[in-house]
């Protein structure tokens, strides 16, 4: 009998618990009329988000909505916030999904819900594997970052009067995957249409995108050209090229004869910030700030003027830091 009790108490109070909850979001929360915009990040903790959720409120500032900010880390997660998102009234959402493969099924859930979306830094794939180009998206210039990326390696081995003839070009790819392609093919162009020599451009899949595939990757391209004796780095992203600068110090090269340039920057903060150089050059370092704050005002104008958003919103602001620039350029983007 006494257990009956303590059960029946315990559920009484979770229903004034979450009936308080309710009551503080009515009171706290902003009214019925102000128009609700999600926006959905795989990966909250990272800088990059961080400041993508920074921008879009300011967006929401300067325009007069709320923005409501969610981790969607799994695919769970991201149909599980669609559905809150529904259930608070919002209209539409911008997401950077989990994985690009999620893309049928969160469109099928955004519209048994009418809402509308805009995606941003991943495009969504369909079940064949293809780009949803029907869905908006926002995210970098894949091609012409990976051209600056090649432009930047030149233009630094020039800078150290290299000799061509014993330098080699390690392009660590991932050819499946349509950005890392794009990117990579990106930077070989320029670096061939400067005029270096395309038989000394040497390209190496890696498994994953990450240091430790990009490690072995390169290590497996290293013991083929003993002869080379200064490398240029390519790779997607920072950690691509990371992986390929770990791969040429275990092999005996130092900071004086490699060159390696990523891309995203905020991966190489802790690169950069070493007392030592190494021969991981640089970055170049895309806008979160623009990403953040396009995306979710051309979510704003569909949602409230009808305004239908660009198919493919291409972003090719960067910068390139280096250890000299890294903090002050960083600090530019709130990052």
């Amino acid at each position: 009998m006494k257990l009956k009790t303590l059960l029946t108490a315990a559920a009484l109070s979770g229903l004034t618990l979450l009936s308080a909850s309710a009551s503080a979001f009515s009171l706290f929360g902003s009214d019925d009329d102000t128009l609700k915009l999600g926006y959905l990040v795989k990966q909250p903790e990272e800088p990059w988000f961080q400041t993508e959720w920074s921008f879009a409120e300011k967006a929401a500032k300067d325009k007069g909505f709320e923005v409501i900010k969610m981790a969607v880390p799994d695919g769970e997660k991201t149909l599980n916030a669609i559905d809150t998102l529904a259930a608070s009234g919002a209209k539409g959402f911008v997401i950077c999904t989990p994985d690009p493969k999620l893309g049928p099924a969160i469109m099928a859930k955004a519209k048994s819900y009418d809402l509308k979306v805009v995606t941003v830094d991943d495009q969504f794939l369909n079940a064949k594997g293809q780009p949803m180009t029907d869905v908006p998206l926002v995210m970098m210039a894949a091609s012409q970052i990976g051209y600056r990326q090649g432009q930047e390696l030149i233009k630094e081995m020039q800078h150290r009067s290299w000799d061509q003839a014993t330098t080699g070009v390690m392009a660590i790819t991932a050819d499946e995957l349509d950005t890392a392609r794009r990117r990579v093919d990106g930077a070989i162009k320029a670096i061939e249409e400067s005029g270096f020599p395309v038989a000394q451009v040497h390209r190496v899949p890696t498994k994953t995108n990450d240091i430790p595939g990009a490690l072995d990757a390169a290590n497996s391209l290293l013991v083929q050209y003993p002869t080379v004796k200064q490398w240029l780095v390519v790779g997607m992203n920072d950690n691509t090229v990371l992986g390929g600068v770990r791969a040429t110090e275990g092999q005996g090269f130092t900071a004086k004869n490699v060159i390696g340039i990523g891309i995203n920057g905020v991966d190489a903060v802790n690169e950069l910030a070493k007392s030592k150089a190494t021969g991981f050059y640089g970055s170049l370092l895309p806008s979160p700030d623009v990403h953040g704050y396009k995306s979710i005002e051309s979510l704003y104008d569909w949602v409230e003027d009808g305004v239908q958003p660009k198919k493919f919103v291409e972003v090719t602001d960067v910068v390139l830091i280096t250890r000299d620039n890294y903090k002050a350029e960083l600090a530019k983007k709130g990052l």
